[in-house]
């Protein structure tokens, strides 16, 4: 089969790869018939993520159609499904209480020794996200091994595009839970560093769950159109300071909650992000955490901050004592995806969610290297770059 593969920074190749195979009897194979870049994608196209090997075939967003069950499968043939990132397998401590991501059992355990090491424990396996996270192939590949198939994957009903419930498979759930974590509350005042995908579904989130003010913030003009779309404030980090125009917006008190949807590659000229890239440059420190930081200044005294955004290693500059002074409280953690996924079709089905509106570009799979490339050096117009395996290559496109 055709897969998309990971070679270095910067260095990712469409190659011919062997067929997966059922290897336990829960599995199920799927056919992928769409698969999308995630903006964690990025971070490994940057190289930040740690204990990638070459030839790892990537990506986390997919679905596609069952064409091999194993016998421990509820899954059944022709079906449509999709596969949330996290691999999980519904019968261990966390899973019993819908903590779906810090699952004991999805990574395997020749696999485990890295994540305990690193983190303290292993957590959940994930599709194409390097070998601390299980070494699994992901999806953006014509077909893809499923384990714990009768755990992760939702049946799509008959008739649904692609399109409405892709997002199912990691970043609606990630807003969604982004906004629950932040324990919204009527009257609330809400502030969602970052308009990528997973910033743009917190603040649709956000709204729908009571927030009466929602203030995005990000330097892209197209991503910040899209928040207004929804009803969002917006603020440009280029034109105005943050804090300042946060204060002034919620008359000196600050936001209730705040979000970071940004990440461990914060962008932005400032004295802190500048600092931590010249640390990661010179390997004396990894993650740029610039949108923490500022989260956690403007955040109210009793507010609540919630962190979605992908972390991976140590960091220095933690606003510990504003975060301790301020009485804050802090919700994190990969999504525990399998836990949301029925509630948001259900949300998705009955109109009261949109997520086509992200999609931007709709490529052919082969194309997947330029589509990465694009998704990097474009952020203001490539909001989200769908592949379609089968999908042909126009003429004179290289």
């Amino acid at each position: 089969m055709r897969a998309l593969t990971w070679h270095g920074k910067h260095d990712v190749r469409m190659e011919t790869v062997d067929d997966p195979e059922i290897l336990n009897p829960r599995d199920a194979i799927i056919r992928i018939t769409s698969t999308a870049i995630c903006g964690s994608d990025l971070h490994l196209y940057d190289h930040y993520i740690p204990t990638m090997q070459s030839g790892d075939i990537l990506g986390h967003e997919f679905m596609g159609e069952v064409v091999e069950t194993g016998p421990g499968s509820t899954l059944k043939k022709g079906q449509r499904v999709v596969v949330p990132f996290t691999i999980s397998c519904g019968a261990c401590y966390h899973c019993s209480k819908h903590q779906y991501s810090a699952c004991d059992n999805g990574l395997p355990a020749d696999n485990q020794d890295i994540a305990q090491q690193v983190y303290g424990q292993p957590m959940s396996g994930l599709f194409g996200y390097s070998h601390m996270t299980g070494g699994y192939s992901g999806g953006q590949a014509e077909y893809v091994r499923v384990p714990f198939s009768d755990i992760g994957p939702i049946v799509v009903p008959d008739g649904v595009e692609d399109e409405k419930v892709l997002f199912l498979s990691d970043i609606l759930p990630t807003g969604w839970m982004a906004a629950e974590n932040a324990q919204i509350e009527p009257g609330d005042i809400v502030a969602v560093w970052g308009c990528g995908p997973v910033g743009l579904f917190a603040v649709q989130s956000a709204l729908l769950m009571g927030a009466d003010r929602v203030i995005a913030i990000d330097h892209f003009p197209r991503r910040l159109e899209l928040a207004r779309a929804f009803g969002a404030e917006t603020i440009n980090y280029e034109e105005s300071a943050v804090y300042e125009a946060l204060m002034e917006m919620t008359g000196g008190i600050g936001p209730d909650a705040v979000i970071d949807a940004v990440g461990l590659e914060a962008h932005g000229f400032f004295v802190d992000n500048v600092i931590d890239q010249i640390k990661a440059s010179t390997f004396l420190g990894t993650d740029r955490t610039h949108s923490i930081r500022q989260a956690i200044i403007a955040c109210r005294k009793g507010g609540r901050v919630s962190m979605p955004a992908v972390y991976g290693g140590f960091v220095d500059k933690f606003p510990l004592g504003a975060f301790m002074e301020k009485g804050l409280t802090l919700k994190t953690g990969q999504t525990h995806v399998q836990h949301y996924m029925p509630g948001l079709l259900n949300a998705i089905m009955e109109g009261k969610i949109d997520t086509t509106f992200l999609i931007s570009h709709t490529l052919p799979l082969e194309e997947a290297p330029r589509g990465y490339k694009m998704f990097h050096d474009n952020q203001n117009e490539v909001t989200k770059v769908v592949l379609k395996p089968g999908m042909s290559v126009p003429q004179g496109v290289h």
